[in-house]
């Protein structure tokens, strides 16, 4: 059988290279595999779970099917997911133009230069991220995901390894508070997300309801009125999964220490420098955030981060 194989066209800016340095990082993703020039990921479908290739050529991303021939409505989930997750659709020149004009972060935008925002497009996995990563270092918290995906996560083989989905929420509906807890979740976020999962089962929640709502602030009232989701993991969620252009994660133990690390603020409590210096991005604070965020792996800013970026 020869691999269906399908382009995605790449306009502007665009660096593969940079965006499988995020994926990878040294942490321990389950859901995906990266490779020195492409990541491999597998995707659910009618007939089971197919195993993708992503890799980029000189004006394209090409997709690469490696174990099943995909239907159409296959295919469309897949590429309307990959534009997504590597947020294909973004110009980021108005992005940089902004900051070349502060020259304490100048440096991002040739440093990074191509590095698309990499989202969540599941929402239930944005948010069961999100509890996961509550007050605990990124480390661990991979630990836990991957044992709570290697527990209740389908999965295929291929050319010798597993391949996971994230589980569905109607899955973790029904999982046990004991269960959770024997994978190192705390009793709360245990009922958090047991919580949150029966919200999707039963359809009060899901990412076309938040969709609806007429705008972020809408948006943030509905999810913090869930137990379990707090002003930041809504932030965080929406920016990763909705990709919400405004969002900001304040109180994110990251983000402050790289504001800090470029002389932004003093103190991690200047709320009034971090607000006058988030004004001149209007419109891109996710962005900026989440590039602030790229810093962090610079050895003289490195820091033992708390919760997901």
């Amino acid at each position: 059988m020869k691999n269906k194989m399908v382009e995605i066209p790449v306009s502007g800016l665009f660096s593969m290279e940079e965006c499988l340095w995020f994926l990878s990082r040294d942490f321990d993703d389950c859901m995906y595999k990266v490779y020195e020039d492409r990541v491999r990921r597998g995707f659910k479908s009618s007939s089971g779970i197919m195993v993708v290739d992503i890799y980029l050529m000189p004006d394209e991303l090409v997709l690469e099917w490696l174990n099943v021939l995909p239907s159409a409505q296959d295919i469309k989930a897949v590429v309307e997911f990959v534009s997504d997750w590597l947020d294909l659709n973004t110009d980021l020149t108005l992005f940089y133009k902004i900051l070349a004009t502060d020259k304490r972060i100048s440096y991002m935008a040739k440093e990074y230069s191509g590095l698309r925002f990499i989202g969540m497009p599941d929402f239930f996995e944005a948010l069961t991220w999100c509890i996961i990563g509550q007050q605990i270092n990124l480390s661990f918290a991979y630990k836990i995901k991957r044992r709570l995906v290697e527990q209740y996560g389908e999965f295929t083989f291929y050319d010798g390894q597993k391949y996971y989905v994230f589980p569905t929420a109607e899955r973790l509906a029904h999982a046990n508070i004991s269960d959770l807890r024997s994978l190192q979740f705390s009793e709360k976020k245990a009922q958090y997300l047991i919580t949150i999962a029966q919200a999707f089962s039963n359809g009060t929640l899901s990412k076309e309801l938040l969709q609806g709502l007429p705008d972020l602030e809408n948006r943030i009232k509905f999810l913090t009125g869930i137990r379990g989701i707090g002003r930041w993991t809504a932030n965080y969620a929406l920016m990763k999964s909705l990709k919400e252009p405004t969002c900001i994660p304040y109180g994110d133990a990251g983000l402050l220490n790289a504001l800090v690390n470029h002389k932004i603020i003093k103190t991690k409590d200047d709320k009034v420098a971090i607000e006058r210096f988030l004004k001149s991005f209007a419109g891109w604070e996710s962005y900026l955030v989440f590039y602030l965020w790229r810093t962090l792996s610079q050895p003289k800013f490195r820091s033992n981060q708390l919760r997901p970026s």
